[in-house]
């Protein structure tokens, strides 16, 4: 294997160049290759820069066409609606869409009647501090879009826009049973000045939806109509940037399928405040979602996020209760959406949570534990489906492995969840269990592992984060099996130049390259291998190669790569665990081409028919020799 940073032009430039990768990667058994931006990221058009990035803009479906080919797919980020306070998309609404992701410049053209003015949008434009950066501009564009916004809903309701008003109508009433409660949480927000319920000064409209007797439904309806009623603009308002919203991302979703690539949601562990009041009823009293203490976090990690009530997931004969129900419906809304699928973030959470007192620190000696794993628990133990002989009780209850054993009785009750909500919800829409993504790196304890094999869902494989010393860790070349999601670093880590630079001249990059010599050069002598680990463990830019190589070496069926990685940037998206207006602001250059261009000279950017050349070849000679021609065809265009 030689490093190689010359190439005579960029294998995105024509179709010949697409056709030949593509074909190599169906030599290498890939299925899917997709490509990683959430929808803020993407990038704007030149003058056309708002601050925010969107799946709906002309750059966007720009990008599509670059993408086009070669990708198979789009993994976004969550969609739901954010707070003014915080860009993290994983506190977003589950229901209610992102406005900012509302692409202004469509507004100003015939197709939407032109009610945004010129003025307004260019304006924006000219206004955003950040147009000349890579980077969103959140506090900003979160003002001003929705002031934009505003001026297009004024001008759209005080004209006589039959048809598309009766579309507006249409669609208020097909998603009235989420729309009513988010957009009357809108007008709340007016009412009391604030936007996080719990500091309401008014107990009634704290529980509007969650009435304790007939008493109190009588007097919270009659509330209800009264708000209704005095923020009837507000409410249409909301419910008019959902609408428009929800035309555009069909649009955009259409027009990328045109080329080819479907788009993979992401759904959060998390529910929103906005959430969390329309739906109290179904969560767990006094309880929140979080993290166990661990090597990253000495007390654990307080989300803050409710949980749902297990008895209003699931009645006492195992059909769907109130909370399955509309679990139910977030899935079939969101596969309905993006035929590509669903990743699910933290797939643990939805299996074997991990609980915590409201108040308290998550861990074990304040009450916390795993809400379906604690039958030794004063409080948890009613939920529990591994029993008091399934535990090792030398080991601590925060610790992956707890649980001894299950039959499979009790591992179909943990997956019940991910049976009758998601793959339920996956089939009513006509997709099939492949189209669910599982974000299961971190902690995998045993019924998650045991849920996954059952149903036979494909799990993640992140690369950057093998531990060199275990010769069988999962997330080795050698070890990844073909039902795999396969990256070599995701969202939440740094590019794998990067990592590259950080291991370099260490024991683990000693290791690192001992374990890639050995997988990769199967046909090389002992000598051979210990010169190229060597060689790996010292040179930066040949052991960033090498994992690309061993990413579509290895036998998963699905590659992702993330934008950075692609375009061979050198900056994080999100570092977890901190704050800051640096983190989900980074955004794909508009010149991205030229980047890509420029960096792929330079031996930075993803060389896609060099590492596809290099791939085939790590497989032995036997297979290479039997894929010569695909070879030769890769070396035509490098």
């Amino acid at each position: 294997m030689t490093y190689c940073n010359e190439q005579k032009q960029s294998p995105f430039s024509n179709v010949e160049s697409k056709n030949i990768i593509s074909e190599a990667l169906k030599t290498l058994g890939k299925k899917h290759l997709a490509f990683i931006a959430h929808a803020n990221s993407f990038p704007a058009e030149e003058g056309k820069n708002t601050g925010f990035g969107s799946i709906n803009s002309n750059a966007a479906k720009k990008l599509m066409d670059f993408l086009s080919g070669i990708f198979t797919d789009v993994q976004l980020g969550p969609a739901g609606k954010t707070k003014s306070i915080d860009a993290s998309p994983y506190t977003g609404t589950i229901f209610s869409n992102n406005p900012l992701f509302i692409d202004l410049e469509q507004l100003t053209t015939e197709k939407w009647f032109n009610i945004l003015s010129l003025e307004t949008y260019n304006r924006i434009t000219q206004n955003n501090p950040k147009k000349d950066t890579n980077r969103t501009a959140y506090s900003y564009i979160f003002n001003v879009q929705e002031e934009a916004l505003k001026e297009a809903f004024n001008n759209f309701k005080n004209a006589n826009y039959e048809e598309l008003k009766a579309q507006f109508e249409k669609y208020k009433e097909a998603n009235k049973f989420w729309l009513e409660k988010d957009s009357l949480y809108e007008a709340l927000s007016i009412e009391h000045n604030n936007d996080y319920w719990p500091m309401w000064n008014n107990e009634i409209d704290k529980r509007l939806y969650n009435p304790q007797n007939n008493e109190e439904k009588a007097q919270f309806g009659a509330r209800i109509k009264e708000l209704q009623e005095k923020y009837a603009e507000a409410i249409d308002f909301y419910s008019f940037c959902q609408f428009v919203i929800s035309v555009q991302n069909t649009e955009s979703r259409e027009y990328a399928q045109s080329k080819g690539l479907k788009m993979i949601a992401d759904r959060q562990v998390a529910f929103s405040d906005r959430d969390n009041w329309a739906y109290q009823s179904y969560f767990l009293p006094g309880w929140c979602l979080g993290c166990p203490p661990d090597y990253f976090s000495e007390d654990g990690q307080m989300w803050g996020f409710p949980v749902m009530d297990p008895e209003k997931l699931f009645n006492q004969d195992g059909s769907l209760g109130e909370g399955g129900i509309l679990m139910k419906e977030l899935y079939k809304k969101m596969f309905t959406e993006n035929p590509g699928g669903v990743r699910i973030d933290h797939m643990v959470g939805l299996i074997d949570p991990w609980v915590y007192v409201s108040g308290r620190k998550p861990k074990v000696e304040e009450g916390a534990g795993r809400l379906y794993s604690s039958p030794e628990h004063p409080v948890l133990s009613k939920y529990a489906v591994a029993t008091l002989d399934d535990l090792n009780h030398e080991v601590e209850a925060d610790k992956e492995e707890r649980i001894l054993k299950l039959t499979d009785e009790q591992i179909r009750l943990y997956g019940r969840l991910v049976e009758k909500i998601v793959i339920g919800a996956a089939q009513e829409v006509g997709l099939d269990k492949d189209s669910i993504v599982c974000e299961d790196l971190g902690t995998l304890t045993m019924p998650v592992v045991s849920v996954m094999k059952e149903y036979d869902l494909q799990g993640m494989k992140l690369i950057q984060f093998v531990v060199p010393e275990k010769p069988m860790h999962p997330y080795r070349c050698k070890n990844i099996n073909e039902r795999s999601w396969a990256m070599v670093g995701t969202h939440d880590n740094e590019p794998i130049a990067m990592w590259a630079n950080a291991t370099v001249n260490t024991e683990a990059g000693y290791l690192n390259g001992k374990n890639l010599a050995e997988d990769l050069y199967p046909d090389a002598s002992a000598e051979e291998k210990e010169q190229v680990a060597v060689r790996i463990s010292k040179d930066a830019p040949f052991l960033t190669q090498t994992k690309f190589v061993e990413l579509f070496a290895c036998k998963a069926e699905n590659i992702q790569i993330f934008f950075t990685d692609l375009l061979g940037l050198y900056d994080v998206y999100n570092r977890p665990g901190t704050s800051g207006d640096q983190n989900w602001s980074l955004r794909i250059p508009n010149n991205y081409e030229e980047v890509y261009n420029n960096n792929l000279k330079e031996g930075k950017a993803l060389n896609l028919p060099l590492i596809l050349k290099l791939a085939i070849e790590a497989r032995g000679n036997q297979f290479a020799s039997e894929n010569q021609e695909i070879i030769r065809k890769l070396e035509s265009i490098m």
